[in-house]
């Protein structure tokens, strides 16, 4: 671990290292231990050994329904030679009831009940062992049985065996009373952000307290959250001290990096000492910890994805450490119970995938299998990114020797989400909005849709490969002016590919609102005095820029910003329309979304592109059928941009 000049704490730990440290310092302790009835203790943790005070049963009972009779008055009983039984001599028991002074009981299958003027009378048709259909006094536990030791978690099958048992209470490790603490001039609290529809730019909903307080229940532990706290030291430092004298375990959002309002790590020092800070890890890397007057204080990094990582990482161990569980350090099981997952999936990356040197990286994943192979891919990476976190199958975890990995590796993904990828399509290609709303039309089928925006070029690659079970392109031929042939005929390398149009869309000049810099073509694009937004490589709309910079006369190189790259339209107009870039060219239905100007280009058919075998798929039906659902129609067709097929083809 490296220590930094005139510091006693430790810097840059990796994740191992930073867990050690926080339960060296704080696992030793004991924690406080209440007593609590059975049903109160669920999921605690045993402070002692406990044992039964009475036998389960205390009292011979039947466990079946029939007779209870004594065994000797059955004997020679069978269906040839049944045995009578006078009224005195037997009595009916439900399963559970005492047999009294009966020692067997004969199920009801095997009697046969006869009324006659002397009364009722029972016939036996099977003879009786002594004991037999009997449950013994403390047959399921003796009193005085041990039923679970010290350490062990309080579970539903323990809760009601302890209360059969007679136990009245049970010593229990009290869960650690934890507090967490938003900290920022830019968080809003809920009640403001959903209230207010003028929301300045700058400012943000405080959603990692949402999240906290969510995960924390789903862990089964109570969290109290504090008012939201402006980015003065002084507060901060007054909030953190009384709250270590309130609570077992602080936990402080945001603050933990170095900007001129990132105050966490000052304060920590003032008021304690520091366990350590950064972790090598990402997102995640700014967390801390320190010692405050004997109390454990975690400071989150601010951004969404960093906060997660680190209340899984960090903050989960150490509260189950402090509620009398054991955590070994370098067996990462924790992580899968921290982030709920319950099944472990091994995958090949569907991309190459660098991580930083000596970084171990958490990835949000997508997952999906074609013709028996699984893939998996990442999702956004940035670390203030809620989509992907919620959006994701699963998380994997890449060491800090990962560095270059190869497309086809096999990683480790656990399962956050149900997956059933034998129900699941793998779409890659060009993006487009309407083909995002399949998934629900999908997804109503019981089937499901997961879309990878690569380009058109790229899904048909990915056709070709086998990494998909459809594609859709919108690639113009320069040559000929025609759409798609060639380059399905150059991908599929003479295999029977299926085409299937699904719409027509107008693709355009995008501008800000109002077209402020008075943008009328691409001799505006390459002037050299807007800055543009332009789409990956292989992107069906790059080739139709290129294709139109040329047509006109016009270089590529004197348009500024043309190696800027986004890989989806909603991701281009948003440049636009946050001021990022002047322009972009993007279809009607981005710049519709986003109220921005639209200089209308070209008109070029969309299609999807799939290989007989996908027809075979159980849910190529339900997208089929999406797609011409009237519904889907009707809802792209308010989108804007689009005609249909049958429909009138000008815009």
């Amino acid at each position: 671990m490296a220590v930094v000049k005139n510091r006693e704490y430790p810097e840059h730990c990796s994740l191992e290292e930073a867990l050690e440290i926080l339960l060296a310092e704080f696992a030793s302790r004991e924690p406080k231990i209440k007593k609590v009835r059975p049903s109160e203790a669920l999921g605690l943790i045993l402070a002692e050994d406990t044992a039964s005070c009475r036998n389960v049963p205390h009292y011979t009972a039947s466990a079946v329904d029939g007779y209870a009779v004594t065994a000797s008055s059955t004997s020679g009983a069978t269906p040839a030679t049944p045995v009578t039984l006078t009224s005195s001599e037997y009595l009916w028991v439900n399963t559970g009831m005492p047999v009294m002074e009966a020692d067997s009981v004969v199920m009801v299958e095997d009697t046969s009940l006869e009324t006659s003027n002397g009364g009722e009378r029972l016939k036996i048709f099977r003879s009786a062992t002594q004991g037999e259909n009997v449950r013994a006094v403390g047959e399921d536990v003796m009193n005085g049985q041990l039923l679970a030791c010290r350490g062990d978690r309080v579970t539903p099958a323990l809760v009601s065996l302890l209360l059969c048992a007679g136990v009245k209470s049970v010593p229990v490790f009290a869960r650690p009373r934890t507090i967490f603490i938003p900290t920022g001039n830019e968080i809003v609290d809920e009640e403001t952000w959903l209230s207010d529809g003028n929301i300045p730019p700058g400012l943000v909903v405080d959603s990692n307290s949402a999240y906290a307080a969510s995960l924390f229940a789903d862990w089964g532990y109570e969290l109290d959250v504090s008012r939201i706290l402006p980015d003065e030291p002084e507060l901060i430092s007054e909030a953190v001290s009384k709250a270590v004298g309130e609570y077992d375990l602080v936990i402080v959002s945001a603050g933990s990096a170095k900007g001129l309002r990132d105050h966490s790590a000052g304060i920590f020092e003032s008021l304690g000492k520091m366990s350590f800070r950064y972790v090598r890890m990402k997102p995640g890397r700014p967390a801390m910890a320190a010692n405050i007057g004997g109390v454990p204080v975690i400071c989150s990094p601010g951004f969404p994805m960093s906060c997660a990582v680190t209340l899984w990482s960090l903050v989960y161990p150490l509260i189950r450490t402090m509620s009398g569980e054991r955590v070994e350090c370098r067996d990462a099981g924790y992580i899968s119970e921290a982030i709920g997952s319950r099944e472990i999936l091994k995958a090949g990356l569907l991309a190459n995938h660098s991580s930083p040197a000596g970084v171990m990286e958490w990835l949000r994943v997508k997952c999906a299998e074609v013709e028996g192979r699984k893939f998996c891919w990442r999702l956004s990476a940035g670390a203030s990114v809620l989509w992907a976190l919620a959006e994701a199958d699963g998380i994997a975890m890449l060491p800090e020797s990962g560095l270059e990995i190869p497309k086809g590796s096999e990683i480790t993904v656990l399962l956050t989400k149900r997956v059933n990828l034998s129900r699941r399509l793998l779409f890659q290609g060009s993006d487009d909005p309407a083909v995002n709303m399949l998934v629900s039309f999908v997804k109503r089928a019981g089937m499901e849709l997961a879309i990878r925006a690569v380009g058109s070029m790229g899904g048909l690659a990915a056709l070709s490969r086998g990494d998909a079970h459809f594609a859709a392109a919108h690639l113009l031929d320069i040559r000929d002016g025609t759409y798609n042939t060639s380059y399905i005929e150059q991908f599929s390398g003479g295999r029977h590919w299926r085409r299937k149009l699904i719409f027509h869309r107008e693709q355009g000049i995008i501008a800000s609102g109002g077209n402020p810099k008075n943008i009328r073509g691409f001799e505006d694009i390459a002037s050299g005095r807007l800055t543009f937004e332009n789409r990956q490589p292989g992107a069906g709309t790059r080739v139709l820029l290129d294709y139109m910079l040329k047509s006109s006369g016009l270089n590529a190189a004197d348009v500024v910003g043309y190696d800027r790259i986004s890989i989806t339209h909603m991701e281009a107009a948003n440049k636009v329309a946050s001021g990022v870039a002047d322009a972009t060219l993007g279809i009607k239905a981005a710049a519709d979304a986003l109220g921005l100007d639209f200089i209308p280009v070209a008109k070029e058919p969309y299609e999807l592109v799939f290989s007989e075998r996908f027809e075979e798929h159980p849910a190529a039906p339900a997208l089929l059928e999406a797609i011409e659902s009237g519904e889907w129609k009707s809802a792209v067709t308010r989108m804007g941009g689009y005609i249909l097929p049958g429909e009138a083809t000008e815009f």
